[in-house]
């Protein structure tokens, strides 16, 4: 029995490994093809030995053909994509703990509807969406970005936190509003603290929509709101694509939300199991 036992533990080991590598190398690929020269991109077989090189890098933020320069696009993606999570985080909160813990008349109901707009693919609103921001002369900018985004991160936050403040005893407010807390101060003060680990793991999915989003900041934006994502159109000619740019820039744009979900790993996996036990 030990010696199976051994066994079985060994290959799990090896199919966890093998899982692991085909995940990771996509990204490998991506940044290695990001460091050849544009000859050794499009080399067919492809060229495993070379000398690495930041020319592609270069080239995307010394670009004078192009009228938004890479720095510009980044900055502008990490305007649209903080500014939406935040709303997004802070609505969602009011309204999933509303729903936890207020006896609203038809709140299954309500919960229900909110869940359905998540069910439908963002791509049904894309031309309802571009004729309001129309009328209302939002297109190329942030606002035209800000509020579709949010509202399609609020469904799942609204899920999302209901569920770890059903976990909450109702005690703890009870406690707070004897100690003198109003309703507001209890949720404040005493609820959003212990759902911290909750609140990390929504916002970080809700920024990695946000930033990875690339059919509406095509179709809202034109050339002052214009998002990193969009950039990869650019890449993709007549005369076929620069493989070396484009995974140069795809490189930048996977960065900064991979670095973000490494340093709060430990919130995001504590909000994900949250409540599992039970």
């Amino acid at each position: 029995m030990k010696t199976k036992k051994f066994v079985w533990n060994r290959l799990l080991d090896i199919l966890t490994y093998l899982l692991l590598i085909i995940s990771i190398f996509p990204i490998a690929w991506m940044v290695l093809t990001s460091l050849k020269t544009s000859w050794d991109a499009q080399a067919l077989p492809p060229v495993w030995a070379f000398v690495p090189t930041l020319e592609n890098y270069i080239s995307l933020f010394t670009n004078k053909s192009s009228s938004n320069p890479f720095g510009s696009l980044l900055w502008n993606s990490t305007i649209v994509s903080l500014v939406s999570t935040v709303l997004s985080v802070v609505f969602g909160a009011l309204a999933a703990y509303s729903l936890s813990r207020f006896r609203l008349k038809k709140g299954k109901d309500i919960a229900i509807w909110i869940l359905s707009t998540r069910m439908f693919p963002p791509a049904a609103t894309l031309v309802p969406v571009f004729m309001m921001m129309s009328w209302f002369n939002l297109i190329d900018t942030y606002a035209a970005l800000i509020i579709p985004y949010t509202a399609f991160n609020l469904s799942f936050v609204v899920w999302m936190l209901k569920g770890f403040f059903d976990d909450i005893p109702v005690d703890l407010e009870e406690a707070a509003t004897v100690d003198g807390c109003s309703r507001m101060s209890a949720f404040t003060r005493i609820i959003l603290p212990l759902v911290a680990p909750g609140l990390a793991a929504t916002a970080i999915i809700c920024l990695m929509f946000s930033w990875n989003e690339f059919m509406f900041a095509l179709v809202l934006s034109r050339n002052d709101a214009v998002t990193a994502p969009v950039i990869a159109n650019q890449f993709v000619t007549m005369y076929g694509v620069k493989w070396g740019e484009l995974t140069a820039a795809s490189t930048l744009m996977t960065a900064p939300v991979l670095f973000f979900a490494i340093l709060v790993r430990n919130h995001m996996i504590k909000g994900l199991t949250m409540g599992s036990v039970k």
